[in-house]
């Protein structure tokens, strides 16, 4: 047996245990939100745990202990004696400020759903088979809608639109726009809200979803925009001035398939937008904070997806520009270009 190195073996177990820490807290990170712990903390100057109680409506217990998990995992400061709390700028940018574009707490609530679905998960593995979108626990449809909305709000209007080629000219003056697998509609909403000329329809084949996006529709008080029960590859004919893929061709059992009949759809003028995971083209590029996210909700949520579908193409969330533009170029696009990019997400320009 291979000698276990012991500065190697203590630094495994420090990370072992960091992570342990940041997989049990996520839970009550979850919880802050919920029961807005996190929210009356950031409007208080330096809080006891008996007045964040009062103020968030629990009992001074249980806010004594969270305060403790959320101060040593680095969520809340605590003062010198650690009797009294505060949340600094930046941990309410991501903990407790709905209008931040780093709000990141809809992650752990994805990221609970995966552990409800560990069972049904482990099955998939020992089969080799999918696990569809709609057999996930119910929290991943909102924790992901949480997780990707501050980015979408901070970035694609104000930067991923006005990257794209001549894009937001045409949404002015009044354009024709295709969401595919919009989800609970947050993208849909976003440019809808932005751009009352044009038309925007979104399309989902989880039929859930469609209906929390209708009513996404109603509450912002948009009525250019409208959902309905549909696959990538049964987007209806008509003349789109730009199709998007927020985040989810990658989920897609024929994401070729839902390319080519994007561009089937498309004006010979139009464009397609791919928003896609930030990710190198090698398994090595990807060794990384980021990377390490991504993988995770690769193997458990975006892989099953995909192969419980037809072809099952099972791309992965790290697939790359380079395998992305592949499938591009198969589907029939001509042009290709990365437009933009942030720290999460590439944003990828095709034409016929």
């Amino acid at each position: 047996m291979t000698a276990v190195d012991a500065d190697r073996l203590d630094h495994l177990l420090h990370k072992m245990v960091g992570d342990m820490g940041a997989a049990v807290n996520g839970a009550l990170v979850v919880l802050g939100e919920r029961l807005g712990l996190f929210r009356a903390l950031s409007g208080m100057e330096r809080a006891t745990p008996a007045e964040l109680a009062e103020a968030a409506g629990v009992g001074e217990r249980y806010a004594r202990e969270w305060l403790g998990a959320m101060t040593a995992q680095g969520y809340v400061t605590p003062d010198e004696t650690a009797t009294r709390y505060h949340m600094t700028p930046e941990q309410v940018a991501v903990f407790a400020d709905p209008e931040s574009p780093v709000l990141l707490t809809g992650g752990f609530e994805s990221v609970g759903a995966i552990y409800r679905d560990l069972d049904p998960l482990q099955a998939a593995f020992a089969r080799g088979s999918g696990l569809g979108w709609g057999e996930h626990n119910a929290c991943l449809f909102c924790g992901t809608e949480k997780f990707f909305k501050p980015n979408y709000k901070a970035h694609l209007v104000p930067e991923w639109l006005p990257a794209l080629d001549g894009v937001t000219e045409k949404l002015e003056a009044g354009a024709r726009v295709a969401d595919v697998g919009c989800g609970h509609g947050a993208s849909t909403v976003l440019m809808a809200a932005a751009y009352p000329a044009s038309r925007f329809e979104g399309y989902d084949f989880h039929t859930p979803s469609i209906a929390t996006a209708r009513e996404r529709a109603d509450a912002a008080n948009v009525d250019n925009v409208s959902f309905e029960v549909r696959a990538g590859k049964e987007i209806p004919n008509g003349g789109y001035d730009l199709v998007c893929f927020f985040d989810c061709l990658h989920d897609m059992g024929d994401p070729e398939g839902a390319l080519r009949r994007a561009r089937e759809v498309l004006k010979p003028d139009g464009a397609v937008m791919l928003v896609e995971p930030m990710a190198g083209d090698t398994a090595t590029e990807n060794l990384n904070p980021v990377g390490a996210v991504y993988y995770g909700f690769s193997t458990s949520v975006c892989v099953p997806c995909s192969l419980a579908q037809e072809k099952g193409a099972a791309l992965g969330a790290q697939a790359g520009e380079a395998r992305l533009r592949d499938v591009a170029e198969n589907a029939g696009f001509g042009q290709w270009r990365r437009a933009t990019e942030t720290p999460f997400n590439m944003i990828l320009e095709a034409r016929p």
